[in-house]
Parts: structure tokens; C-alpha cells; sequence
């Protein structure tokens, strides 16, 4: 019954902690490659074959459908694996589409040529690689037309959340706003694409002014595995049991996951 989440660090218990609540019968078998975090400033190849070995563990632990929690993944190395590499009885997620039907209010499977929607101006804030990739521009372009987006790389964030620096993020974070707002000085919508992010929302929402709609990922991703594991229930694994794993030090990690969540998050060796 088993269900994979993988990110490269601790950003991806956002979306763990959110699914939970929305698919409390299901058990997740969470991976974090935090050995090798940050994601965002290693090169595509890199992400490609740090992101299979992630998610061949996640199979190996019983998951037929692992979701890449981790935007950087999804924007470097999703399309790639789907196209070449997923074995056929097997389905790997990423977390770009349930933001994009968000902001376009339309379904994934909506084929219709794009359109208008209410969001003009959308400001971007993501990883290095997530912003080199153009992904979500890529794949917000074939569901909307008339849609300015301006990316901001938002380099150390992940660290300082990654080392618990919550004083040096909310700086960082009040930084990367104040650049994309000299580029983009009213935007009408935020998309934080970033797992690690929502943590930091008040903080974004509060550099950005109330008049700016964040979009934030969690519950957008949970909402959208239980529509998908509603159409397509031979997707879950045949794994019984909740795990978290890491390739880093499980001592560390688990005190830090600890904190991210509120509650004891016990972490084994990958």
C-alpha cells in the first residue's frame, strides 16, 4: 500500500506531513538524499542519476509510485525518467503540475488550447537549477497565454533552512523578494517552487505585501495524489510500512526533521 516521497533534503516533509493528513490510511516511505543537498546548484546530469538512485530505493521499498518532492528533480529530471527510464509498471510523480492546475484552474488532462487566466504577473522564487531549467514556464505556456513570469533564484535559502538558520532564511528571503521586485514590481501571484518554501510562507507573504497570492505546494500535491490514487488505485505499492530514510547521518537528520515538523521523526540509513 505504499506510496513514495523523495526529496534531496527535509523540504519534501512539507508535502509528507500533507499527505498524511489527507491519506491517513496510506503509509509513506519518505527519502532523503540529504547526503548530496542541496539539489539546486548541481548539474542536470548530476540530479538525473542522484534522482534515479533515490527513486529505484524507493521501488526496491515496496513504492509503484514515488513522488518527486523536490522541484529541482521535477524540473531536471522528471521528463527524462518518464521518457526513458520508469519501468512501465511503475509511475514517478513530480509537484510542478498540481501548482500549474492551481494557477490556471484547469486539470492536467485538460487538452484545450491555452487561455487567459486572472494571474498577469507571476513571480517565480525556486532554486538555481529550477530556475535554469524554464520548466515551469515550459509547461505553464501550454495551459496559458498572456502570462508574464519572472524567476528569482533564490540561492542559500535551502541551506540556512537545511542547517535550521531560520534568521538567515527570513533575511535571504526578504533579499530574493526585494530583487525580483525591482524586476517585477507588481506581481498579482507568488508560486513558492520550492519544497523546502513553506516553510518560510509567512515570511515570503509578508516581503511580498498582502495583495500578492502565494501559492505553496503541500496541500496542493496532496490533494492531487488522492485524486490520482482515486482513478488509479493499482498504483499503490504493495509495501505495509512507513519509513524514513536518508543518506545522511540519521542522528542529524532525525533531530532536524524533528524541528521541521513538531513531532519525533526517527530517520534509518538509506
Amino acid at each position: 500500500m505504499a506510496v513514495g516521497i523523495f526529496d534531496s533534503g527535509l523540504g519534501g516533509l512539507t508535502v509528507l506531513d500533507a499527505v498524511a493528513k489527507r491519506l491517513p490510511d496510506v503509509p509513506l516511505v519518505y527519502l532523503g538524499d540529504s547526503a548530496h543537498a542541496p539539489y539546486g546548484v548541481r548539474t542536470p546530469d548530476d540530479i538525473y542519476d542522484l534522482t534515479t538512485k533515490a527513486t529505484d530505493r524507493l521501488f526496491a521499498a515496496g513504492c509503484d509510485l514515488v513522488i518527486l518532492a523536490c522541484n529541482t528533480a521535477s524540473a531536471a529530471a522528471l521528463r527524462r525518467m518518464q521518457e526513458g527510464w520508469v519501468p512501465k509498471d511503475k509511475r514517478v510523480l513530480g509537484v510542478f503540475v498540481p501548482m500549474i492546475e492551481a494557477l490556471t484552474e484547469r486539470q492536467w488532462g485538460d487538452n484545450s488550447p491555452p487561455r487567459e487566466v486572472a494571474a498577469k504577473h507571476v513571480a517565480l522564487f525556486a532554486t538555481p537549477a529550477t530556475v535554469a531549467s524554464r520548466a515551469f514556464q515550459r509547461e505553464l505556456a501550454f495551459r496559458a497565454i498572456g502570462v508574464d513570469v519572472e524567476a528569482q533564484a533564490c540561492g542559500g535559502v535551502v541551506d540556512a533552512i537545511e542547517d535550521g538558520d531560520m534568521i538567515l532564511a527570513d533575511a535571504l528571503v526578504r533579499s530574493h523578494v526585494d530583487a525580483l521586485m525591482r524586476k517585477m514590481p507588481s506581481p498579482d501571484a507568488a508560486i513558492l517552487g520550492c519544497t523546502h518554501y513553506p516553510l518560510m510562507e509567512a515570511e515570503f507573504q509578508a516581503a511580498l505585501g498582502p495583495e500578492v497570492k502565494v501559492f505553496s505546494q503541500a496541500n496542493l500535491v496532496a490533494d492531487s495524489l488522492a485524486d490520482y490514487l482515486e482513478r488509479r488505485p493499482e498504483m499503490i505499492g504493495p509495501g505495509k510500512e512507513s519509513a524514513f530514510l536518508t543518506t545522511g547521518d540519521p542522528k542529524k537528520v532525525s533531530a532536524r526533521a524533528t524541528q521541521f515538523l513538531r513531532r519525533q521523526i526517527t530517520f534509518t540509513a538509506a
